[in-house]
């Protein structure tokens, strides 16, 4: 006669809930049946979203040259309100650009306004600003005018004074950072070109091709013509321009950074022998001023370095983004420093 065990029964009860959790489980795998779901990852998610730097902006006007707007409003602002228009070169988008220049991190700490066009595909498959072509850098049209929206619209929703606007670009961004002054000489204070091209070099991608390779031989006359041509007769403004350019540059010559210069000077009515050389380690630079002791061009070559924006990178950084490269100078902060906290 063989004897059940008197545990058998709760044996039985357990085993046929451990198959119930299982059932439960595999049905509703979000659900924890031993310990509630922790916030934590919720918690983190929001704190995530909380530093995301760039939000997208929509509705900024007709926008004809098809253009994304981002922006960074910092959650403390300081006085004077302030705008720093920022254009990434080609292969970045926005998110990139400012994650590698540090803008946002800067822009919280100084608490100014951020504004990033970016380009789209659609317009250009290497996401270049199409500087070379002349719908899309004509007063009041295409890419050119989408930015000018993008700044209206910003100014206006933060208050920006008309004397506070500064824009920095890089690359294709830094010729079209070039062709919105050339246009809109009253719209900006100060510009950086950073390893750019100067406006009207180029009227077509083969064109551009040549120039970013070889340069284009003109004039001091001439390359200031081109830009008297595309601004309004009454238009008074003249913002500083900063020319940096690598001597190592491998995608765009420093013929370019020479032309731009040439340019500028021609603008303002400025001698070359004029300027005045600062001392400097890594290369040269020179300041041109106005009547009043104000800087109205500089002129920063920095030796060995290639194409990008120079950057203090952290260790382990370099080339995570593209076209960010390490330098003893950052050219955002020197921008800052020398441009938008004294203006």
């Amino acid at each position: 006669m063989r004897f059940k065990s008197p545990l058998s029964p709760l044996s039985a009860l357990l085993k046929g809930q451990r198959r119930w959790r299982r059932l439960v489980k595999d049905a509703f795998p979000t659900i924890g049946l031993v310990t509630p779901p922790k916030a934590a990852p919720k918690a983190k998610a929001r704190a995530a979203a909380s530093r995301a730097a760039l939000v997208e902006v929509h509705a900024f006007g007709s926008n004809p040259g098809r253009l994304r707007m981002f922006e960074f409003v910092p959650a403390l602002r300081r006085d004077p309100p302030t705008l720093v228009v920022v254009l990434h070169g080609c292969l970045q988008t926005a998110q990139q650009f400012d994650k590698g220049s540090g803008w946002s991190r800067m822009a919280r700490d100084k608490g100014f306004v951020l504004l990033y066009p970016e380009q789209t595909r659609e317009n250009n498959q290497n996401l270049c600003f199409n500087w070379f072509r002349p719908s899309s850098v004509a007063r009041d049209r295409g890419e050119l005018m989408s930015i000018r929206q993008m700044i209206d619209h910003c100014a206006r929703r933060h208050n920006i004074p008309a004397d506070r606007i500064f824009i920095q670009g890089l690359s294709a961004g830094g010729a079209m950072a070039g062709a919105l002054l050339a246009s809109y000489p009253d719209l900006f204070a100060a510009a950086q070109i950073v390893g750019g091209l100067p406006y009207g070099a180029a009227r077509d991608a083969m064109s551009a091709l040549h120039v970013m390779k070889s340069g284009a031989r003109r004039g001091p006359k001439e390359w200031g013509d081109l830009v008297r041509a595309a601004r309004e007769e009454s238009a008074i403004g003249r913002p500083a321009v900063s020319i940096w350019h690598g001597r190592a540059d491998s995608v765009v010559a420093i013929a370019n950074a020479e032309a731009t210069l040439a340019q500028w000077l021609d603008v303002y009515g400025l001698q070359r022998e004029a300027g005045t050389e600062l001392p400097v380690a890594d290369g040269s630079w020179i300041v041109w001023k106005d009547e009043t002791g104000k800087v109205l061009v500089e002129y920063r070559i920095i030796d060995d370095l290639d194409h990008g924006l120079p950057v203090p990178l952290k260790r382990g950084t370099a080339g995570r983004q593209p076209y960010m490269l390490e330098g003893a100078n950052s050219a955002p902060k020197q921008f800052y420093e020398s441009f938008i906290r004294r203006a």
